[in-house]
């Protein structure tokens, strides 16, 4: 089968298509045919070696994390799943990733894809959807006429995290640049602040909630518009917890876990239109399309995700 791959740490250089022998399953494993995946910040800051001392993988390495296809070979314990079944997954954070033509998947972190679901779609969702769950769900708890702010609304966690929190009812906030006001009003923004214009923390105040996926001084910031008890959660890095305790603020640092069962409320949820697929970019599959979309990534320009998509 062909894969994109790094034999060592770099620029966008070092991804090159390679032939490797096609996987088999373990025991409670699948082979998934692909059909799409996408890209993450993750991809490309693992790429940079920014992560190797949290992810020590042995070269060559297979990025992504993101998958859709359907179901070539499963293990003799795998029970819910079939061959010709049409899935998607967030796999296990290992080597082999999902810039290849088959990919091994655990069954218990797979889900099928709704008929009213295309493959693209699926695939941009399982790391940012699962992502915006556990930090907005999982972590904050978001209720019903709550307010939140989520920072960098037009990125691939953004614009879920916006869909998840207007499904859920509150009322939602977000930073980003002023071409992309009328996308985000569009999938649930209630307020988006220009951030080259406006100062957020001057604009907001005594929010639940805020999603921040920018760190740094915007992180720091992100104290003073909560209320007592409010929530700050972090896709980035470790909020200060001095702080956290002085604003009486609960705070947190989100690693997204793979988890098959949210993926399938998910699943649900689009199903019934509640959120829809964000996509805003589309390259092919193989070491050229990869690296422009990497590119693209690194940018930080990106509306929605960006998909890559294999030849079938």
């Amino acid at each position: 089968m062909k894969a994109v791959v790094i034999e060592q740490y770099g620029g966008k250089d070092q991804l090159h298509e390679k032939e490797l022998e096609s996987p088999s399953p373990e025991k409670n494993q699948v082979v998934v045919e692909s059909y799409a995946t996408s890209i993450n910040p993750i991809d490309w800051k693992l790429r940079e070696g920014y992560l190797k001392e949290m992810l020590p993988f042995n070269f060559p390495i297979v990025l992504g994390w993101d998958i859709s296809g359907v179901i070539k070979e499963v293990g003799e314990d795998v029970k819910d799943f079939k061959v010709g079944d049409r899935v998607f997954a967030r796999p296990a954070t290992t080597a082999n990733g999902t810039y290849a033509e088959e990919v091994v998947v655990d069954d218990h972190l797979l889900a099928r894809i709704p008929d009213s679901i295309s493959f693209e779609e699926a695939a941009s969702v399982p790391l940012v959807g699962l992502t915006a769950w556990q930090c907005l769900i999982d972590f904050a708890d978001l209720q019903k006429g709550e307010k939140v702010l989520i920072h960098a609304g037009a990125g691939g966690v953004g614009s879920f995290a916006i869909q998840l929190a207007k499904y859920k009812g509150a009322f939602v906030a977000t930073t980003a640049s002023g071409k992309n006001e009328e996308y985000l009003k569009s999938i649930g923004a209630d307020l988006v602040i220009n951030y080259r214009e406006q100062d957020f923390s001057e604009v907001v105040e005594e929010y639940d909630v805020v999603l921040d996926t920018m760190g740094g001084d915007i992180q720091d910031k992100s104290f003073s518009v909560l209320r007592g008890n409010g929530r700050l959660v972090s896709i980035v890095g470790e909020p200060d917890k001095n702080k956290a305790k002085e604003m009486g603020v609960r705070s947190g640092n989100v690693w997204l876990e793979p988890n098959g069962e949210q993926l399938k409320e998910i699943a649900s949820l689009m199903d019934r239109g509640e959120i829809k697929a964000s996509i805003g970019h589309r390259f092919p599959f193989g070491e050229e399309g990869i690296r422009e979309a990497h590119a693209l990534s690194e940018s930080h320009h990106a509306r929605g995700k960006i998909v890559i998509l294999f030849d079938k």
